[in-house]
């Protein structure tokens, strides 16, 4: 019998731990409910992922464009009819009552219907994440944040407001910062100091990338080339290195980081000490590499310098020390996230949030010379990249978070490879997500950013 001839779903076997709770939950008929934000990449991802579970049920999809949703319906293998249109509570109830999935272009009908226990936002878009997320919140639902560009720019006041309503806010589980957040739990609870912690970079790196370059290979991936390019000019890697960071207390070691050229042997040699011959100033660094051989894994390096520990480790052909690499050697990017909303309805847990105070922002460089007059775009565009800072070092420069400078307006010319800054745009004001964002400058004591 071929692959293509299994049946489908494969047949169950014995579940532990979340798996059996959320087979109990089933069994109940009381399945955690989740209503997804965007049916795109991630957001059909999310829908096949959650066909494949027992517990877990998907009580909306919202897209602006109705019929995205029907194709990532049927990927997932529900049959044609599956997908439902809806436009009120009671659509989306008469729906759900037939077992079938609504479909809703109305974000806020969907968010504040009664059975979603919890919303995933799969966006990418900052601004919408901070408006649906707070929606969200304010509407009693736990909160799942894929959109990990809003959790680095608004990411800690939603999680204080989370905590405030007795809600989780939670970075999802199986992408890169909440994969290394995996490593750097297990490291610090045996209590070994953590020197540098980060990824591989999953593309080659080309500051300069804009997607009329990437256009043809977007195409060939299923993919935005705007998107595309935000991962190849590095613009996702800082910004995921920054929600590690603004979730562990490490930093980056320098603006940008060092990003060195070494492989998975070579890491913990490379991100240690510059006194033991390493690229660091410091111990608590984020930081990635572009050598070959790490990506798409994550890793965490640790000081376990002890003389038992190190001979035990040699013993384990590990290596002699003091420093060691532990290392994951994939993410799953979208396919884990459902275990987050799992998590966060039945016990009340985040796997990843941001820590009160954030310790990095995701700044920006100008991609090329910007001219007085002209309107910024968008991540992943023509105009700028994303750059990783010290949250302090970003307030003395006057640097604008990246999450906010779509639409904005340049004041000052800017010559490419430049740090963006109040001083030369002014960014729009009109807009939830600058709301937002000055509500938590405010909150944590600060000036207004922008």
């Amino acid at each position: 019998m071929g692959h293509t001839d299994l049946p489908f779903p494969p047949p169950r076997i014995p579940a532990t731990g979340l798996g059996a709770d959320l087979a109990k939950r089933a069994d109940d008929g009381k399945p955690v409910r989740v209503c997804i934000i965007g049916a795109g990449e991630m957001g059909t991802d999310l829908v096949t992922a959650i066909r494949q579970m027992r517990g877990v049920e998907i009580s909306s999809i919202v897209d602006r464009r109705l019929q995205s949703a029907k194709p990532a319906i049927a990927l997932a293998g529900h049959d044609d009819d599956m997908g439902v249109i809806c436009d009120t509570h009671r659509d989306i109830s008469n729906a759900l009552d037939r077992k079938r999935i609504p479909i809703v272009q109305d974000a806020t009908t969907a968010i504040t219907h009664d059975q979603a226990d919890v919303v995933i936002d799969a966006t990418g878009v900052p601004a919408a994440g901070a408006e649906l997320g707070m929606a969200s919140l304010e509407a009693g639902k736990h909160l799942v944040m894929m959109n990990v560009e809003a959790d680095v720019t608004v990411g800690a006041i939603m999680a204080e407001e989370a905590r405030k309503r007795g809600l989780v806010y939670t970075v999802g589980a199986g992408d890169e910062p909440s994969s290394v957040l995996e490593i750097y739990d297990w490291v610090t609870a045996l209590g070994y100091p953590v020197v540098a912690a980060g990824k591989g970079k999953n593309n080659a790196f080309r500051i300069d990338a804009v997607p009329d370059d990437y256009r043809e290979e977007a195409e060939r991936r299923n993919m935005n080339p705007r998107m595309l390019v935000e991962f190849v000019d590095g613009s996702k890697t800082m910004v995921e290195m920054t929600c590690i960071a603004n979730a562990t207390g490490l930093v980056p070691d320098r603006p940008g980081m060092h990003g060195p050229d070494c492989s998975l042997d070579e890491l913990h040699n490379v991100l240690c000490p510059t006194e033991e011959g390493g690229l660091l100033s410091r111990h608590g660094c984020v930081d990635f590499t572009v050598g070959k051989g790490v990506a798409p894994g994550v890793f965490v390096i640790a000081d376990m310098r002890h003389h038992r520990v190190r001979e035990r480790m040699n013993d384990l052909h590990l290596g002699p020390g003091p420093y060691y690499t532990f290392y994951r050697p994939y993410h799953l990017t979208s396919l884990e996230v459902p275990l987050s909303a799992a998590r966060a309805v039945l016990y009340g847990t985040s796997d990843m949030k941001p820590l009160p105070r954030p310790v990095a922002e995701v700044c920006a460089l100008a991609k090329r010379d910007l001219k007085v007059g002209e309107t910024l775009d968008f991540i992943g565009e023509t105009c700028y990249r994303s750059w990783a800072m010290e949250a302090g070092e970003a307030r003395a420069e006057g640097a604008i978070p990246v999450g906010l400078l779509h639409n904005g307006r340049v004041t000052q010319d800017i010559a490419k490879g430049s740090l963006i800054t109040r001083h030369s745009v002014d960014v729009a004001r009109d807009t939830p997500l600058y709301r937002l964002r000055v509500q938590q400058d405010e909150w944590l004591g600060y000036d207004a950013c922008a």
